[in-house]
């Protein structure tokens, strides 16, 4: 496996535990401040925002490439 495919690839994998573990931290602040269920959807939908957008933005990518036919 060379250098850059094995960097690649833990970014991926290592990123995608950091998000994991950030839901467990917002869920773990929901649950401490007695947020409730509404307070809990608040809580994951404004902190969560940025795990998605971090997880869509190769996805829309791919989909944009794919439109103009570079992929």
């Amino acid at each position: 496996m060379e250098t850059e495919q094995f960097e690649s690839l833990m970014m991926y994998v290592l990123v995608s535990g950091l998000m994991i573990f950030m839901a467990f931290i917002i869920w773990d602040l929901a649950k401490k401040s007695k947020a409730g269920r509404l307070g809990t959807a608040i809580l994951f939908l404004t902190l969560g925002l940025c795990l998605f957008a971090f997880a869509a933005k190769p996805v829309i990518t791919y989909i944009i490439e794919v439109a103009r036919g570079i992929g």
